[in-house]
């Protein structure tokens, strides 16, 4: 086997899919090239081939984060349109132990939304220093103005494929209202021209509709409870439809948007693979406390929450990390478990688990070294160090 030019971490406690691994070396190029016992490695003299030999000092190492739905964090978000905010996102969220991410736009004006996609598939092309950009998750302007929590209702449209046809290439997700679609038109024709995933989200539906909605062809959930109709007993909603069947859904694990014992409530119902952490964070993420700006309005942060002037929560400012802390503490969870919330799951949602999401040989090294409070003293994307504490 060819070790030249790779590096390796040791003394590292390795989260693989269903199990903790010690006492090994993980060897990596852009791929993971191999994970030996340290004996072997020792024995073989390896050591003398690696570029470098990162020592994990008995923390974990972990797949890296993928975050499916981020609007901006570091003072920046995926509106602002250009190139050079999403590679300041993208530092900021290597830091929390994201290595890939897809920003994440809002309802606006269709010329901001087109000009934040071309700054996205930009920056799918370079080679940015922080997490990799794997496309576009497309929130809004497809939604319910009942249930916009903060998006804008003057920019709300009528699902329309002539609006996303010349991004179907780097859109991976679309939330939208399945009752503001005529028939289920355009969700059967992104189904049948794309791989989108289609997911209801700022919703008013009724429970009859979601499910015929899942009928044809929505498999996903954003931000589940948050900006859809509730469960009831009698009327048990878009989150009774996401129970019933069998999509998958977000979770904003904050404690704020979401009361922490639903966890676990969810996770009995669902299962532990139908769950995808995400941080709906917006600029102000791993910013200070203060007055912000998401989709035009004017957001406060304060007490570790993000809301517009009416109350509203508007984003978060949650970081991934910190969302898997939180399902360790409020789950019964093992750690390779809740680490899959934020990194199988989400590879799987958007079809490249072939190639990230989970440390396995041949996939793609995206790692993160982190503490058992989930400090991050590492972040690599393909083989490239793109955080260190």
């Amino acid at each position: 086997m060819m070790y030249e030019d790779s590096k390796c971490i040791i003394n590292g406690k390795i989260i693989l899919e269903n199990e903790v691994i010690e006492n090994k070396v993980l060897v990596f190029r852009e791929k993971v090239v191999d994970i030996l016992d340290k004996e072997i490695f020792e024995k073989q003299g390896l050591s003398e081939k690696m570029n470098e030999i990162i020592d994990a000092g008995g923390k974990y190492v972990s797949p890296g984060f993928i975050d499916v739905h981020i609007h901006g964090s570091g003072g920046k978000d995926t509106m602002d349109g250009e190139i050079s905010d999403l590679k300041i996102i993208s530092e900021t969220i290597a830091k929390n132990g994201v290595t890939a991410f897809l920003p994440t736009t809002m309802t606006m004006k269709r010329e901001k939304i087109y000009k934040a996609m071309d700054a996205v598939r930009l920056a799918m092309k370079e080679n940015i220093n922080g997490a990799k950009v794997l496309g576009i998750h497309m929130e809004g302007p497809f939604v319910s103005e009942k249930y916009r929590g903060a998006q804008k209702k003057d920019y709300i449209l009528k699902p329309d494929f002539e609006f996303i046809k010349n991004y179907i290439d780097i859109i991976k997700i679309i939330t939208m209202a399945p009752e503001e679609d005529f028939e289920f038109n355009f969700i059967k024709k992104v189904k049948n021209n794309s791989d989108i995933v289609l997911s209801m989200g700022h919703t008013n539906s009724d429970y009859e509709t979601a499910k015929e909605a899942v009928r044809a062809g929505i498999s996903h959930a954003t931000h589940m409870f948050n900006a859809m109709t509730p469960l009831h007993h009698r009327n048990p909603g878009v989150v009774g439809a996401v129970l019933k069947s069998n999509v998958s859904f977000e979770l904003i694990a904050d404690t704020i948007h979401i009361h922490p014992d639903i966890f676990q409530i969810l996770l009995n119902a669902k299962g532990k693979d139908k769950m995808i952490l995400i941080t709906d964070s917006m600029r102000a993420g791993c910013m200070e406390d203060g007055e912000w700006e998401l989709g035009g309005q004017k957001v406060i942060v304060a007490n570790n929450s993000a809301r517009l002037i009416d109350g509203t929560l508007a984003g978060s400012i949650l970081t991934l990390n910190k969302a898997v802390l939180n399902i360790l503490k409020y789950t019964n969870l093992k750690i390779y478990e809740a680490v899959a919330l934020a990194s199988l799951n989400p590879a799987k949602l958007i079809k490249i688990d072939d190639r990230k999401g989970s440390i396995k040989i041949g996939k793609d090294a995206d790692l993160v070294i982190f503490d058992e409070n989930l400090k991050v003293s590492l972040s690599v994307s393909e083989g490239k160090i793109i955080y260190r504490k």
